[in-house]
């Protein structure tokens, strides 16, 4: 495979996977707590492909590794007593179905049995490692430092944790992160009642992105295409040639 052809193919690659990754941000502009995905571009040495000149390897560029922005989204005001918002680092820790998660979605809800949970039903837990459980009637109020309390009595108080290094989170569905390494108390997090956090995603600046990489993947596939006529018109010259 010649070096033209080479070139482009390892281009449109990593082109197709911001494709994708631009494309799942955009599907998640309006998911609470989301945060955006971004691409870590590098190159690779290939030694398929050699420079014209020198005959050293050509280097093709590949998405690396994918990194999580999460700078937070804006807060609105909802009124409603479960929705809550963190302002500052940290997440809402809850019992997921194989272990703990994270997450800066606070829409929660009420369950049949009376305990805090997210709209997937996972537990909310608090640092005490145990559910809220929370009367049907009564109102509810929840403090800055996580602290709630029902009918002027405390219920407990949410866990927020947090990460020294937030590249150990690791994203599970749209709105979770799972980790492996152990978390810590949140410092100088605090909740907000009666807000939710929003998707950070730019929604005008990714679409900008999508029109942009989807151009320079024509423009590679079209450098694909011309390097395939070429490879075809010299091997019917050297035939013809030949005979």
């Amino acid at each position: 495979m010649d070096n033209l052809t080479i070139s482009a193919a390892g281009g449109m690659q990593a082109r197709m996977e911001s494709l994708d990754m631009l494309a799942n941000n955009l599907a998640n502009t309006e998911t609470g707590g989301y945060k955006t995905d971004r691409e870590f571009y590098n190159l690779y040495v290939s030694a398929e492909a050699t420079g014209a000149e020198n005959g050293s390897p050509s280097t093709l560029p590949l998405v690396e590794r994918p990194w999580t922005d999460f700078s937070q989204g804006a807060l609105r005001a909802t009124g409603g007593a479960l929705d809550l918002a963190l302002s500052g680092k940290g997440f809402f820790a809850v019992d997921g179905p194989s272990g703990n998660l994270f997450t800066r979605n606070g829409s929660f809800r009420v369950s049949p049995a009376g305990s805090l949970v997210t709209t997937e039903g996972y537990p909310v837990r608090t640092v005490s490692g145990e559910g809220l459980s929370i009367q049907p009637t009564g109102a509810l109020e929840v403090s800055p430092d996580g602290t709630v309390l029902q009918n002027g009595q405390t219920l407990g108080r949410l866990e927020i944790a947090d990460f020294s290094d937030t590249s150990s989170l690791l994203k599970q569905g749209s709105g979770y992160f799972r980790s492996d390494v152990p978390s810590q108390t949140a410092s100088g997090a605090q909740v907000e009642q009666g807000k939710l956090e929003s998707s950070n995603v730019g929604a005008a600046e990714s679409a900008v992105r999508l029109v942009s990489v989807m151009r320079q993947f024509e423009m590679l596939q079209k450098a694909a295409t011309l390097g395939a006529q070429m490879n075809r018109q010299a091997v019917e010259e050297v035939a013809r040639v030949a005979s």
